[in-house]
């Protein structure tokens, strides 16, 4: 169960509400008990009847009252601020739940109640039978949502969720896997407060940090395809992922075809290239070091297939090409070059 997370049921739908409920109702009965402590101990429990509620002062029933409901207020208020993680996961499943119910992708049945009295006429009352299994967890800055597949009727709703996650509970889907009998959707939680500054942009250990809890693993996964519209900050990502590399010990090759802000890199630094033959032959020379190196990676006495440079302790060898579908849109070659 605390791998998969919280089960998503039906009275969800109103879980905000019985957790504020249940978590202030016993704070509101403590400080209206505190201040009428004295009356209850002098009360004689086994004479007591309803005749006696007119002894009861009001005014100070109402400054108790008042004075309750205003420190319910200020926990609320407090533990939203120093729990705030806890309070967004009741208000994601709280979505969770109405999403499956406002779609009816549930099924149920009308079942008859009696009434209270006998001689009183029943009422329908619909119950559910099947309602989808779906769990909820939050961990390490990342929410995943797992939905069991059963071949039914809501299989395709429930296999394509991703814009109603995004945009329902306002944060990013960095993956969607299918797996046995089941999917898993993973988002990134809070965007905003995820982000961090260009000076705690690192890499180290074959991975480079881009958010709070989103690295790029280059070791594992070595190709990165940035896509964004016209001034959405792709040429400042791209600096700033250099920035970090140069403090490795990784060998970069720059290629700015439209000679705009990375080859102004070529001042300070080697291997920038701008010019269409000198961008060709960088690419010639890469592919011809890449298949040299794997070459002599194979002849390495601790060699493992499958394995590959950073296993055997080589730096990584990095082709950032800036505009790259604008040069091959703007260029024609002949099909050995390409």
């Amino acid at each position: 169960m605390k791998q998969r997370g919280k089960r998503i049921r039906p009275s969800g739908k109103d879980l905000v509400f019985h957790f504020t409920i249940a978590s202030l109702l016993p704070v509101f009965l403590l400080v209206v008990g505190l201040f009428h402590v004295k009356t209850i101990q002098q009360i004689n429990w086994q004479d007591f009847n309803l005749s006696q509620a007119d002894k009861i002062d009001i005014p100070y029933l109402i400054i108790s009252f008042s004075v309750a409901i205003l420190i319910c207020l200020l926990v609320a208020f407090v533990f939203k601020r120093v729990r705030y993680d806890t309070v967004k996961q009741l208000y994601h499943r709280q979505k969770l739940a109405k999403m499956i119910l406002e779609n009816k992708w549930y099924e149920s049945e009308q079942v008859k109640t009696e009434g209270f009295f006998k001689d009183s006429a029943g009422r329908t009352k619909e119950k559910i039978t099947y309602f989808p299994k779906m769990y909820y967890r939050l961990k390490n800055g990342l929410i995943q949502i797992r939905v069991e597949i059963t071949l039914g009727k809501y299989q395709d709703q429930l296999l394509h969720l991703e814009k109603k996650l995004e945009s329902g509970l306002y944060c990013e889907l960095t993956d969607k896997e299918l797996k046995d009998s089941y999917v898993e959707y993973t988002l990134l939680y809070d965007t905003i407060a995820s982000r961090i500054s260009i000076d705690e942009v690192e890499a180290k250990d074959g991975k480079l940090r881009l958010m709070k809890n989103v690295w790029w693993e280059y070791d594992k996964l070595p190709h990165m395809l940035i896509a964004g519209g016209t001034g959405g900050g792709k040429t400042y990502f791209i600096l700033t992922l250099i920035e970090a590399l140069l403090h490795t010990d990784s060998k970069l090759y720059i290629l700015d075809p439209k000679n705009a802000d990375l080859a102004d890199l070529g001042s300070v630094m080697a291997n920038v290239y701008y010019r269409k033959e000198d961008l060709l032959s960088c690419i010639e020379t890469f592919y011809e070091e890449m298949m040299k190196r794997s070459e002599e990676m194979k002849q390495m006495k601790n060699y493992k297939t499958g394995k590959n440079y950073a296993y055997l302790g080589l730096p990584a060898h990095f082709l950032i090409f800036d505009e790259y579908v604008a040069f091959m849109g703007a260029n024609r070659f002949p099909t050995s070059i390409e």
